[in-house]
């Protein structure tokens, strides 16, 4: 009886173990392609539908749906993200005039822009905010600048109200990089981004020209 009662308390010690393990070990990364669609719409939720119909289209040509986004400013611009089992073909999906005929059904204003990355880093750790601070920029060397960028750190980022998200790298442009913040505080982050010691920093980096840098809210 009493060994019976050791063995069950090793059991249920083991089972414990192995949930709080299961919380504490994440999915290890894996790189990975994105195709970012950026374009302005004259009526949203029009748009909405239209391109949640396209959905098959958009998975025949090797396409995930990732992240959809709309500029703070003005919701009509929208940004989203596809993850691409395929360069070429995702290149040959924006070519479609199929694809033209439904953003013009869909109220799409203007030229789309398509951009294409390397996903290096991606943290996917739930956070409360729907605020995203998006950065573009080029550099003169991709290793130099993201060893000033490390070298700054997570945490003094994440002090100014912004935490890492996105590192990625251009595909057709290996010195073009993308990265993505969460903003805990948008206030916060645009004076830390707007800063004279932060563009000190990018300068150092290698960062050529002016940054792009996009305040957007996540779509619900």
């Amino acid at each position: 009886m009493k060994t019976s009662a050791v063995t069950l308390k090793h059991f249920l010690i083991a089972c414990i173990s192995f949930v709080l393990l299961s919380f504490t070990l994440k999915t290890p990364f894996k790189p990975m392609k994105v195709m970012i669609i950026k374009h302005t719409v004259a009526d949203y939720d029009k748009w909405k539908s239209l391109f949640d119909a396209h959905i098959s289209k958009r998975m025949e040509y090797g396409q995930t749906d990732v992240d959809l986004l709309r500029r703070i400013e003005n919701p009509n611009d929208v940004l989203i993200v596809e993850q691409i089992s395929d360069v070429q073909k995702a290149k040959a999906f924006t070519a479609l005039p199929d694809l033209k005929e439904t953003m013009q059904k869909a109220g799409v204003t203007g030229a789309p822009q398509f951009e294409y990355y390397d996903v290096l880093r991606n943290d996917e750790s739930q956070v409360t905010t729907k605020e995203r601070i998006v950065v573009t920029h080029k550099v003169k060397d991709f290793d130099a600048w993201l060893k000033v960028y490390d070298s700054e750190g997570k945490s003094t980022r994440a002090s100014q109200g912004m935490l890492d998200r996105v590192l990625a790298r251009g595909i057709d442009d290996p010195n073009l990089v993308h990265i993505v913040f969460a903003a805990t505080d948008l206030s916060k982050a645009v004076k830390a981004i707007n800063s004279e010691s932060k563009k000190k920093l990018m300068t150092s980096a290698g960062v050529v020209g002016k940054p792009d840098i996009e305040f957007y809210q996540q779509a619900k």
